[in-house]
């Protein structure tokens, strides 16, 4: 199975940017999405051969999540079953016979890290509701977890080891989950690779000097590890501030 995540920041301005197209060249299994920033009806999107599935935050042009996927899960459910969580479109989760798939937009703690508490709180009941899906089936979840786990994980370490992202507490979240039992599928397959990043600032020209921060990720249930292929950056695509990221993997 070929699985891309994007946060598109913006899926209505992401689409005149070349979005259709990289989604049919593509050709995923289960496309996922964060920050469509959109609510029902505000896009034309409805690509052939795939069912399709949305989470809009009740703010309007903010935040909200997606999943297209050629299979029909067996079941669909939006957030993590908290009312203060849900509200934002963040999560959604799709369960198939041999798995889990949940794709996330997880908080960003904001500047002056004006909102690490609550991130901190979400780390914790995301976690939890990760484990008890993995009590029914292994779980693949994917999207902008919004953290550089490690110095590599990102250009500039020294000069953002106190901003949103980069955090002690967000990388000890991020360890605390590989330490749970999920894989970080990336670094499974690269874990000395450097230079590798999924997001830049548009400001600084920091794409084009490729100062940037790898903060998407898939992220996989330990007891899949044998089934991973491999775990791709595509970097080369434009479109958002992010680009995408891929996990092939045999389910």
């Amino acid at each position: 199975m070929k699985l891309i995540s994007w946060n598109v920041n913006g899926l209505r301005a992401c689409v005149k940017k070349g979005f259709e197209e990289f989604f049919k060249s593509a050709d995923a299994d289960i496309f996922c999405i964060q920050e469509t920033k959109l609510q029902e009806g505000q896009i034309d999107f409805a690509p052939e051969g795939y069912y399709q599935y949305w989470n809009y935050a009740e703010k309007k042009g903010y935040s909200g999540t997606a999943v297209f996927t050629k299979t029909e899960p067996i079941s669909v459910s939006y957030g993590v079953g908290m009312e203060e969580h849900d509200k934002e479109g963040r999560v959604i989760t799709l369960e198939f016979d041999g798995f889990y798939l949940v794709t996330v937009y997880t908080p960003n703690s904001q500047n002056e890290l004006q909102r690490l508490d609550y991130r901190m709180k979400w780390e914790d009941d995301f976690l939890a509701y990760l484990k008890r899906l993995e009590k029914s089936k292994p779980v693949v979840f994917c999207g902008d977890l919004n953290v550089a786990h490690k110095e590599i994980d990102l250009k500039n370490p020294k000069t953002n080891r106190k901003n949103a992202g980069f955090t002690d507490e967000e990388r000890a979240k991020f360890s605390t989950l590989v330490d749970s039992g999920f894989t970080d599928s990336f670094r499974y397959f690269y874990p000395d690779l450097q230079g590798a990043y999924s997001w830049w600032s548009y400001r600084f020209k920091a794409r084009e000097k490729n100062i940037g921060w790898r903060i998407d990720y898939f992220c996989t249930s330990s007891s899949l590890n044998d089934k991973l292929i491999d775990a791709k950056i595509h970097s080369e695509v434009l479109g958002s501030d992010h680009c995408p990221v891929e996990l092939d993997i045999n389910l």
